[in-house]
């Protein structure tokens, strides 16, 4: 009775929140607090099915619009999904963290890709778990069948200095320990990006690495470019460039590619394999003023962005997720126009950025376009997954209830432990979910109370 008291009040506490931020935009991310779908604006959403993989967990689920599981994936290993794409064939592509010795333990290490079928069988994988190729963060199924997947690769320092880099900036030569890992967890050089084309039968047809681009003209990677060292010893140092995202571009032969480390995104010729467009921070190669110091960005735009992806109407969009922006720390997501370079569209939370820390996530996270215009956005830090207009309205509202050790009622249960590093909405008619059993199973987390429906009573008994 205690327990139950303690979640109806808190239910009733965040419905009045809600009620009292319901002219404003309002983005819901808290220590203490409800999970589940807290919010669903009916005839306001793009309706379909969410795919999500918490982070940590075993399972990756596909849920409905209420938050109720209509199929998920019971992996056949121990290791832990990193996140998950639904492919037109019904199939499951999904990164893999392989946790027996990794070669490298950056943030977004993984060293496996996996291809799951709708019943969880393994019918594919690559391995990339090596100083010479270390697949981590993403990865594309091309139109051809054909996987592109990035990785990171090992270079001395010694190597780095012959390409350049200033002896005096090289942080460690010995080597950096990873934090929160034994200390025979230790990085030696520097660990530069590259992308592969992976064929069916796991043949390389094509790659492109940074290693061969290094320069200080504005198609080239600026060696001498790094983070500061408050940011972290391994950012600093190893962690040179660390790719996200990657996303094929069929209509030009081309890939869109996005550093958090360099604030910027890319655009690459696949046949010249040449840079053609770059956007975000122009201090990475001299053509714009690096931030100054407190309050002063200087002229960089994008501050540890993730996702950028382009859309069918030409545009890029990218999830900015504003670590150690020196006007303040706030996460937005940015829709530009690559042939003005200008901001078109962008989301914040309300009062960014003096105060508009409600929606921020230092690392990870994404946001998907959807069909209708809205973006669904994953705020992984948080485990916050949530649906914005146009209009910059939230309609659809969830925070992840699975944690590393199972469901939980609310964010204190299981507090950093209940992230999502990204999520995707598909159609009801998408093609790999043709013929599929999508009977609802049951909710996320079957022993909660049902917090949307009271918020929902809240609100309906408090109107305005």
């Amino acid at each position: 009775m205690k327990l139950k008291k303690r979640f109806l009040g808190l239910a009733l506490f965040v419905g009045m929140s809600l009620f009292l931020a319901s002219t404003a935009v309002f983005a819901y991310e808290a220590f203490l607090g409800p999970t589940g779908v807290l919010k669903w604006a009916k005839g306001k959403t793009y309706d379909g099915y969410t795919l999500i993989a918490p982070s940590g967990a075993k399972n990756i689920y596909l849920i409905d619009m209420e938050g109720r599981i209509v199929h998920q994936w019971k992996t056949q290993n121990e290791n832990a999904t990193t996140h998950a794409d639904l492919l037109p064939n019904g199939n499951l592509l999904r990164g893999v963290v392989v946790e027996e010795e990794r070669a490298a333990y950056f943030g977004g290490s993984a060293g496996m890709v996996q291809e799951l079928t709708w019943d969880g069988k393994v019918v594919w994988e690559y391995v990339m778990n090596s100083p010479k190729g270390m697949f981590h963060h993403d990865f594309e199924r091309m139109p051809n069948g054909n996987t592109l997947i990035l990785a990171w690769e090992q270079k001395s320092w010694d190597e780095a200095i012959a390409k350049g880099r200033r002896p005096e900036t090289v942080y460690k030569k010995e080597g950096v320990v990873q934090p929160g890992h034994p200390e025979k967890k230790i990085i030696h050089g520097i660990w530069p990006d590259f992308l592969v084309e992976v064929t069916p039968d796991k043949k390389i047809v094509w790659e492109w690495h940074v290693w061969d681009y290094i320069g200080p003209g504005p198609d080239q990677f600026n060696i001498n470019y790094q983070l500061p060292l408050h940011v972290g010893p391994l950012y600093h140092g190893p962690d040179w460039t660390h790719f996200n995202t990657v996303q094929y571009l069929p209509q030009t032969d081309q890939v869109l590619l996005n550093s958090r480390n360099f604030g910027e995104f890319y655009i690459i010729d696949k046949k010249t394999k040449k840079m053609v467009y770059r956007w975000g921070n122009p201090s990475t190669h001299y053509k714009g003023r690096p931030p100054g110091g407190y309050t002063d960005d200087g002229d960089q735009i994008l501050f540890g962005p993730h996702h950028a992806q382009l859309q069918p109407n030409g545009n890029i969009t990218v999830l900015d997720n504003g670590t150690y922006r020196p006007s303040g720390n706030y996460t937005r997501v940015i829709e530009m126009d690559p042939k003005t370079g200008k901001i078109v569209w962008e989301f914040a939370s309300n009062g960014a950025p003096r105060n508009g820390n409600s929606f921020f996530s230092a690392f990870q996270c994404g946001a998907q376009k959807l069909p209708n215009g809205n973006f669904l956005v994953t705020s992984t830090n948080s485990g916050h997954i949530f649906e914005v207009t146009q209009k910059k309205e939230i309609v659809w509202d969830m925070v992840n209830p699975i944690g590393v050790k199972g469901p939980v009622c609310t964010v204190e249960d299981n507090p950093s432990a209940i992230q999502v590093h990204r999520s995707y909405r598909y159609d009801k008619d998408f093609p790999g979910l043709k013929g599929k059993d999508l009977t609802p199973k049951g909710p996320l987390a079957p022993n909660c109370p049902d917090f949307r429906t009271i918020l929902e009573q809240a609100t309906a008994n408090n109107p305005k």
